[in-house]
């Protein structure tokens, strides 16, 4: 592994759990960031010293994620606002991956769990504006973080954590907006672009409307021409594998969408192991991820992690989660998660040419890139000949715009997240409490609408390419080029032009 360049540690530092896990810089096994107000501080202030890289691109690229930092953590201290920079920096899951030898990975998760009480202490002095609509829709989230822990000290930790946020959700500020001048520094700064939010949720509502119309089609080839689109998805996703056999069932997918990536010849790298399999404890908040081999680590497999439903819960709940993994679904996120989706942006990562382009990854690009490749599939034929493919994708689509509507409303104080939620249930299949959860999520995610946001860069862009190479654009030349910049800020995806 290089030694990385002291500007780029700078960032690093402020960012230790997605080097550590997304990066695959295992320096940081053990360790915990810093997140009091004065280690933010500190961190901030040693930013941007030491000397840019040689390449115009990767110096642009790195200024970008130091103006972010800057944005989030010194404009706007989201670390005093919000928990989820403190779990991320609590959570062990990171060491239940295979990237390396079991007892080492072991001992370093012993070292970071004794660090408990100290990160707890910063969480605590540092969370001091937490509103009242975050803290509670985080609570589940905070205590989830005990699972499996014996360790009396940690055990105390946890629980002091737990009864600040308790204390933040009675008696919090009932107000969880940021307000929109806010949303657009924290938007745009993160991607290097400039962002005007009412011209956002105009394409946002647009969008919404060409998938609708979108499912319209889809419906009908399955002859459900008659029927309310919305009306008809929520039948379909009653048919699903049972809880036993989703893991089979999405392996299955995974081996299709793979080789169907790989016959069309959709990405620039087709190696690697993608492996199929249940989520760890630690992770099983999460209904479907992908826990890439990392830029950093060594050759090794990815998982495609699967969370069926725990054989606890009441019926009803399991059906709920099971409907995820429907026939007309599951297609859609086996693609999203694994080829041409985030299991294959992993293996371009490896191959990216600077620490800079390996390890500093815009989420908006990642999270845009692997829905962008949802509709990608359509266009290509995946599945044609069964339309609940197409159905799906169109689902998920519109789960996604409707989140990138519902950030800005919440946020700009057009929405409540009660009106949210009635949003999530008139534009999406979504209902009742499944709604209302989306919904919440926006108080906690105020960049959740990041996977339509970087879907439609890319297939803005797409189209700039096609005008400007002429006989010379092709899918993998395109794909390619983008890839080759790691994971880059919308902002400066065009610099492939």
């Amino acid at each position: 592994m290089t030694e990385l360049q002291p500007r780029l540690r700078a960032i690093t530092d402020l960012t230790v759990a997605e080097a550590r896990e997304a990066g695959g810089r295992h320096e940081y096994d053990g360790t915990i960031q810093d997140l009091s107000p004065e280690g933010v501080r500190a961190g901030l202030a040693r930013l941007g010293e030491g000397a840019a890289p040689d390449d115009p691109y990767d110096a642009r690229h790195m200024r970008v994620f130091e103006q972010s930092l800057r944005i989030q953590l010194g404009e706007l201290e989201l670390h005093r606002r919000n928990p989820l920079f403190h779990l991320s920096n609590l959570d062990l899951a990171c060491y239940d991956r295979d990237y390396g030898p079991e007892p080492e990975r072991a001992a370093a998760r012993a070292a970071h769990l004794a660090l408990w009480p100290q990160a707890v202490r910063h969480a605590i002095t540092a969370l001091d504006q937490v509103s009242a609509p975050v803290a509670r829709s985080l609570l589940g989230a905070v205590k989830g973080l005990a699972a499996g822990i014996t360790d009396e000290a940690a055990l105390k930790a946890h629980g002091d954590l737990v009864a600040h946020v308790e204390r933040a959700a009675t008696e919090g500020d009932p107000d969880a907006s940021l307000g929109a001048q806010a949303l657009a520094r924290l938007m745009g700064a993160g991607e290097g672009l400039e962002v005007d939010l009412g011209r956002l949720a105009e394409r946002a509502d647009a969008e919404r409307d060409r998938l609708l119309a979108r499912l319209a089609d889809g419906c009908a080839k399955l002859g459900e021409q008659d029927r309310a689109p919305l009306d008809v998805v929520r039948e379909l996703v009653k048919q699903h594998p049972d809880a036993d056999g989703v893991i089979e069932a999405a392996r299955i997918g995974t081996r299709k969408a793979i080789e169907f990536t790989r016959e069309k010849d959709l990405v620039p790298y087709h190696d690697g192991e993608c492996l199929v399999g249940l989520a760890p404890e630690s992770r099983r908040w999460a209904m479907a991820m992908m826990a890439w081999n990392a830029p950093g680590e060594p050759d090794g497999p990815s998982w495609y992690h699967i969370t069926p439903p725990d054989p606890s819960w009441p019926e009803r709940d399991a059906e709920e989660w099971l409907e995820i993994f429907s026939d007309t679904t599951l297609p859609a996120i086996n693609v999203h998660e694994v080829a041409p989706g985030h299991f294959s942006h992993g293996l371009a990562l490896r191959r990216a040419g600077s620490d800079v382009r390996r390890l500093l990854q815009s989420v908006s690009f990642i999270e845009g890139w692997a829905h962008y490749a949802e509709e990608l599939c359509v266009e290509e034929g995946f599945e044609e000949r069964d339309p609940r493919f197409e159905i799906g994708v169109w689902v998920e689509a519109l789960i996604r715009v409707t989140r990138l509507a519902c950030a800005i409303g919440v946020h700009t104080g057009a929405m409540t997240v009660e009106d949210a939620a009635r949003r999530f249930e008139s534009d999406t299949h979504l209902a009742g409490p499944a709604a209302l959860a989306e919904a919440r999520r926006a108080s906690f995610d105020p960049t959740y609408g990041r996977y339509t946001w970087g879907k439609l860069v890319i297939m803005d862009l797409r189209e700039r390419a096609r005008g400007q190479w002429g006989a010379g654009f092709s899918l993998q030349r395109f794909h390619k080029a983008m890839f080759d910049l790691g994971s880059p800020p919308l902002g400066l995806v065009d610099a492939i032009l």
